[in-house]
């Protein structure tokens, strides 16, 4: 049996207040500033196509407390539930006032590869920045670059419904220190430039991984099973494996993919269009028949 003397309750409180403090220190910020960006001549449609690859309209559509917005328009609000609550995905038009039409190149390269907002919050990784981190700068600048071209509309943010939000988001500081690798992606050399160009869509503008790789117990991606399924992010059953297509029957070969990518259901291939995986399928058909063919590629040869 331990006693505690009121010695014993001292030491452990001044323990837990330098636990505590240096858990703060541990998830203080680091944004990006400006002159940490740099020189870049944007290219709006690669931005178009990268926006359109990592499918952000799906998120980012209309609420239905917002009228008159077109279907394509990006203006958030749309409900998100997920296992801490419900999200609303913000506004993303141009609009100067509850869009990104104030955001400098740095607030938008925080939040799209740091998940840090221009006030210097952690934001939820609903965003998923732990795969746009892996992306160029460049890219992120062109997708910038495109949303700038969009009409603005005028939507303020929703607040999140989730409890403790202040202190969830302070808490993802030290999360992370294990969920986010900002490990920019790098070219296989032995193998084809398709090959490689499908992987990088994948791993960054497409964030496969996000839905098709199981977790940690911290909730990171658990990179010894990339690719092998896990749950679905909204916390209703499962997201199949992407691992060895060919080899477990799902599809013929490379082609046969692309075909199920660009026609979906009206070929057969009816499991495009389960899980939310419909929308994506459809983001992907959108892609040059040369970017569709080099993410199957890719996909095709996991094992």
């Amino acid at each position: 049996m331990i006693i505690f003397s009121k010695r014993n309750f001292v030491v452990v409180a001044i323990l837990a207040t330098f636990g505590m403090g240096g858990a703060w220190i541990a998830s203080v910020p680091h944004p990006l500033l400006d002159r940490d960006i740099p020189a870049h001549v944007a290219n709006i449609e690669n931005g178009k196509l990268l926006y359109n690859i990592g499918g952000c309209i799906s998120c980012h559509s209309a609420g239905p407390k917002v009228k008159d917005a077109a279907a394509d328009s990006p203006v958030g609000g749309k409900p998100l539930v997920t296992p801490i609550g419900i999200l609303y995905p913000p506004n993303i038009t141009p609009d100067a006032e509850t869009g990104l039409g104030k955001w400098s190149n740095a607030d938008f390269v925080n939040a799209m590869q740091k998940g840090l907002s221009p006030g210097g919050d952690h934001l939820i990784p609903a965003l998923p920045y732990t795969s746009y981190a892996h992306m160029s700068v460049g890219d992120i600048l062109d997708i910038k670059a495109y949303l700038a071209t969009l009409p603005p509309v005028k939507n303020p943010e929703t607040p999140y419904d989730v409890k403790f939000l202040p202190l969830i988001r302070r808490g993802l500081g030290l999360w992370k220190w294990v969920g986010l690798d900002e490990t920019k992606w790098q070219p296989t050399t032995t193998q084809s430039v398709s090959w490689n160009r499908g992987a990088y869509l994948v791993a960054g503008p497409g964030h496969c991984a996000e839905c098709h790789t199981p977790r940690t117990a911290f909730l990171s991606s658990d990179t010894s099973r990339m690719y092998a399924g896990g749950p679905h992010p909204e916390g209703k059953g499962m997201v199949p494996s992407l691992r060895n297509l060919i080899g477990r029957e799902r599809y013929k070969d490379v082609a046969d993919l692309v075909l199920a990518f660009q026609n979906g259901e009206e070929l057969g291939y009816d499991r495009m269009a389960s899980g939310g995986m419909g929308q994506v399928r459809l983001h992907i058909a959108s892609l040059p028949e040369a970017d569709i063919k080099a993410i199957a590629e890719y996909i095709t040869s996991l094992k």
